[in-house]
């Protein structure tokens, strides 16, 4: 048990690598209520999220669909990654870091007075991943029946009300599979339910591993305050059009769109017999980058990590030199996700 973001949580339940196999190959169980859950509420509570985020909920006109997006100083620096829902027009859900949670409300309930939009965090809701090619089949057998189907049917960043549960497609690790709000009171025993129909306890060791292999950024180590999307593999994040829409941080972005980003982040695979981990030091014919997260990659079976380099070297197929324990070790530069829906990329 290791302190995250001032929860307890498990790094292992007895074995990493056998949790982050379950996940690829069948399914596993993440306790994932250390996200922050905050429901907006308001006659202008659209108006507000297009002004908050940077990428733009205007696209979301079907209840229950959900955007990945960031949240954004004035200078373009991240204060958060969120993944936020609309529910209906008077009302979004938005599940921030547990990190940054108390900041982010701070920020959030400061930038929304203006919109006359109340902010609450549902402190009351737990939050369950259920991830891997089988959650699909293996969830849909716990759920009332009216809701089966429909949970079958969700799309891609698609929620739905099922119950007392909301159940939506979006997870971490790069595979098939829901995350489930919930009562907190009713999450232990929808745990050990999922525990009996073979889905796996998993910590955040294969939680990391599996996000790392998806190509997936974590907040406070791949981007935060001090990086702006454009250099954190996050452009496709931020809607640009329309012009008129003026969300917090457009100005700083536009401005470095116009000049183009020095550094850019990118994914690195290691040539050698050896763990590339964060902040070690890449060296590059450009100038030197960074690993921002580093790891063994288990459905590789070789180290994987997601780097910060000088943009002219952050192109795919380029050899670069990560220096570890005092050794510089060959790499190469490949196009993160490293591994996606169980298929190796690189």
């Amino acid at each position: 048990m290791v302190d995250f973001g001032g929860w307890d949580l498990p790094v292992h339940y007895g074995s990493q690598l056998e949790e982050h196999h379950a996940v690829r190959r069948s399914a596993g169980l993440f306790d994932v209520s250390h996200m922050g859950v905050i429901d907006l509420r308001g006659a202008r509570v659209r108006d507000f999220l297009r002004q908050l985020l940077a990428n733009d909920v205007a696209r979301l006109t079907t209840p229950g669909k959900a955007l990945y997006s960031c949240m954004l100083r004035e200078d373009g620096g991240i204060l958060d990654d969120l993944i936020v829902y609309f529910l209906d027009p008077q009302w979004f859900r938005v599940v921030v870091n547990a990190g940054t949670r108390t900041r982010d409300l701070a920020w959030i309930r400061q930038q929304a007075q203006v919109f006359e939009v109340s902010v609450s965090a549902r402190d009351d809701l737990a939050m369950l991943a259920v991830q891997g090619p089988e959650a699909r089949a293996r969830l849909a057998a716990l759920l009332p029946s009216a809701g089966s189907a429909a949970a079958l049917g969700l799309d891609v960043f698609v929620g739905a009300a099922i119950g007392e549960l909301f159940v939506a497609r979006t997870g971490y690790t790069g595979e098939d599979g829901f995350e489930i709000m919930l009562p907190a009171a009713a999450a232990a025993p929808l745990w050990t339910r999922l525990n009996e129909r073979g889905v796996q306890s998993c910590g955040l060791g294969a939680r990391d591993t599996l996000r790392l292999e998806a190509g997936m950024n974590l907040y406070g180590g791949d981007m935060d305050e001090s990086r702006q999307p454009l250099e954190s593999g996050l452009a496709w994040t931020v809607a640009f059009e329309p012009r008129e829409r003026a969300f917090t941080g457009r100005a700083a972005l536009e401005a470095v769109r116009e000049r183009g980003s020095a550094r850019a982040l990118t994914g690195l695979l290691l040539e050698d017999r050896a763990i590339m981990r964060s902040h070690q030091r890449v060296i590059t014919a450009a100038g030197d980058g960074e690993i921002t997260s580093g790891s063994f990659a288990p459905t590789l079976g070789r180290s994987v990590a997601l780097a910060r380099l000088p943009a002219a070297a952050a192109v795919a197929g380029t050899a670069v030199q990560v220096e570890v324990r005092g050794k510089l070790l060959p790499a190469r530069v490949v196009r993160p996700p490293f591994v996606r829906h169980g298929k190796v990329l690189v």
